[in-house]
């Protein structure tokens, strides 16, 4: 059975042999595969890492451990049924992560048993070949199509959100009074959809990212400097006019408030980062008050929307693929739906 218990992959306990073998055999896998330049972002190298953590910290904390040697189809059978269950609003429990998760374990094995001159333990392989929902999840078919706001649902949401900055000719005492915080989510939820920001990305933004010098409108950001985050290499990306009056009123929204730090949108007036859990939330709150639908994972949609929108116009996949920060072969699944998108954004 699954232990509650959390340990760290590096702590020297419960059995330092079995904790060694577990690290050793990674950092070979990866050392290989950054040498022969298989492996060469460091957001990729983050995530093997987190999928690697969570492997070794389960193995050993089982009752016998776990060893790589003694893994066997039923304790990944085991280690999955333990994952599945837990409330996560990321994509950790999807067949597509699971088949990534396995084959990671089985070339990690593998490796290690060529260096060693054994015979690889293929209980990845086996779990991935019982298991044919996860073993097809990279199919096309398998892909689900990306969810995106309709004309009206966009150019609704963009009306509430542009209502936290003044409007020409009216002065800041002539609208409804918000809340600095209030501002920052609207201004946050607005760079999703109008500069295709995940919320990681979002969080990650720092004061240098908005850039305004070579734009059309003196002091208005045009575009962003996103810094690299997880998944996603460091990228530039346009902001669309309307989220970038709301960005130029968010800062000076912040500066008036004398927040601190180098966020963007931090959490707090004295400058900390904001934090997922808070985000999520906030942006979630924005949507149900726009009288968007607000299920779990909606404001993906934004992102999508945009990614939309730029195919829409005319611009290259490949170009697209690098204001997002994916590969150009994930644009595959927004081209599947381009005959619907929308004209807005």
């Amino acid at each position: 059975m699954a232990s509650d218990s959390t340990l760290p992959l590096f702590n020297e306990s419960p059995d330092s042999n079995h904790v060694s073998a577990f690290r050793e055999a990674f950092e070979a896998w990866l050392g290989d595969q950054r040498g022969s330049g298989l492996l060469r972002r460091e957001g990729s190298v983050s995530v093997y890492e987190d999928m690697w953590e969570a492997f070794a910290t389960w193995c050993l904390g089982q009752s016998p451990a776990v060893t790589l040697s003694t893994l066997e189809l039923a304790d990944l059978q085991a280690f999955q049924a333990a994952r599945f269950g837990r409330k996560t609003s990321d994509l950790s429990l999807t067949p597509r992560y699971a088949l990534r998760l396995m084959r990671l374990i089985d070339r990690v094995l593998r490796h290690h048993a060529s260096r060693a001159d054994t015979m690889a333990n293929s209980a990845a392989a086996d779990w991935i070949a019982a298991n044919p929902e996860i073993r097809y999840a990279d199919a096309a078919h398998a892909d689900p199509l990306p969810d995106y706001l309709s004309v009206s649902e966009a150019r609704h949401l963009i009306a509430f959100l542009s209502t936290a900055r003044p409007r020409p000719g009216k002065s800041r005492n002539a609208q409804m009074p918000l809340t600095w915080q209030e501002v920052r989510n609207r201004a946050s939820v607005a760079l999703q959809l109008g500069a295709g920001l995940t919320p990681g990305d979002v969080r990650a933004l720092t004061l240098d990212s908005p850039v305004s010098q070579g734009g059309r409108v003196r002091e208005r950001p045009w575009k962003l400097q996103v810094p690299g985050n997880g998944n996603s290499p460091p990228r530039e990306t346009p902001v669309a006019p309307w989220a970038a009056e709301l960005l130029q009123h968010w800062l000076s929204v912040r500066a008036e408030a004398g927040i601190a730090g180098p966020f963007l949108f931090p959490s707090t007036r004295t400058g900390k980062q904001w934090q997922k859990p808070s985000q999520y939330e906030c942006a979630k709150r924005v949507l149900e008050e726009a009288g968007a639908d607000s299920r779990e994972g909606g404001s993906f949609r934004l992102r999508h929307t945009f990614a939309l929108r730029q195919l829409r116009r005319g611009t290259a996949p490949e170009q697209i693929a690098g204001w997002l920060g994916i590969e150009p072969a994930k644009m595959k699944r927004y081209e599947r739906v381009l005959p619907g998108v929308i004209d807005v954004v």
